[in-house]
């Protein structure tokens, strides 16, 4: 296991303690270290979690806690995917959040490969558990579950533990989740967050109102002009906007400048945008599931 005050997908490349305009390669104070998640099925799954700082320079006890689910990894998806890297990046400094993410079964990220082989949302309920119960043992607050794509599959098959507090969905597919699991989330009764991009590739915000109208709990949110993949800075912003407005109310909106010391990271992938704003979050083939 290592510990670090930078980010996980590469060395900073400068510093500074002015005033910063947070920017998609901003990496904030916080404590960062590697870490493994143990299956059920006796996997072995790589994360990394990160934690407000202490003034000691150690980890400081978070408010909440957030349980991230990558997208699909046989199309991109990973633990790094952009959206959560920035949650990492900027939530613990920001919102005093915690952020667990890792690679489920099969997927490799710059961190590492995780155990075992993709499972098309099956043996994956391992996975989840496990991320839950990595949560629960390490005295993390007040866990949600955040999918994206895939990963909304995943917390809606997988996530209803009595140990989380409730999940947010950003692009739900409803590919592999049946009205069933919809059904038995009702049942559940935790709330259910849904954020459905105006331009989704799979389930537009008029359609996705009418799947989860049978979650009476669930609140499905419209976002105007994003797209599935969360692409471009200020579609990176309402996702986080609304998580940590969710799960801690009256926090948002986050703050779009910092005064003190900040880095710029680097991209685990090459920009695909011709921009410094990575925004992989993954490439899907159009005709392709996430």
């Amino acid at each position: 296991m290592t510990t670090s005050t930078e980010p996980a997908a590469g060395p900073p490349q400068d510093r500074t303690q002015d005033t910063t305009q947070i920017r998609s390669l901003t990496v904030l104070p916080g404590h960062r270290e590697d870490v493994e998640l143990h299956t059920a099925d006796g996997l072995t799954l790589v994360g990394e979690l990160a934690r407000p700082l202490a003034a000691d320079g150690g980890p400081a006890t978070p408010a909440a806690t957030l349980v991230t689910l990558h997208p699909l990894p046989t199309h991109g998806g990973y633990m790094d995917s952009h959206v959560y890297r920035k949650a990492a990046w900027r939530l613990p400094a920001l919102a005093d959040l915690a952020v667990l993410r890792f690679n489920t079964r099969g997927t490799s990220s710059p961190r590492g490969t995780s155990d075992g082989a993709f499972d098309e949302g099956v043996g994956e309920r391992f996975d989840v558990a496990a991320a839950i119960e990595y949560a629960e043992f390490h005295d993390l607050p007040r866990p949600w579950l955040v999918g994206w794509s895939f990963g909304t599959e995943l917390a809606l098959m997988h996530g209803r533990d009595p140990a989380i507090e409730g999940a947010i969905l950003l692009s739900p597919p409803l590919h592999r989740a049946t009205d069933a699991d919809l059904d038995a989330w009702a049942e559940f009764g935790r709330p259910l967050v849904v954020l459905v991009p105006e331009l989704d590739d799979y389930l537009r915000p008029d359609d996705a109102r009418a799947r989860f109208a049978r979650v009476p709990q669930a609140e499905v949110i419209g976002v105007d002009g994003a797209k599935h993949l969360w692409v471009g800075e200020p579609a990176v912003r309402r996702a986080l906007d609304e998580i940590v407005g969710h799960v801690l109310p009256g926090h948002a909106p986050l703050p779009t400048t910092w005064d003190g010391p900040s880095t710029t990271g680097t991209t685990s992938v090459a920009p695909t945008n011709g921009t410094d704003d990575d925004e992989r979050g993954d490439a899907l083939p159009d005709d392709e599931e996430a």
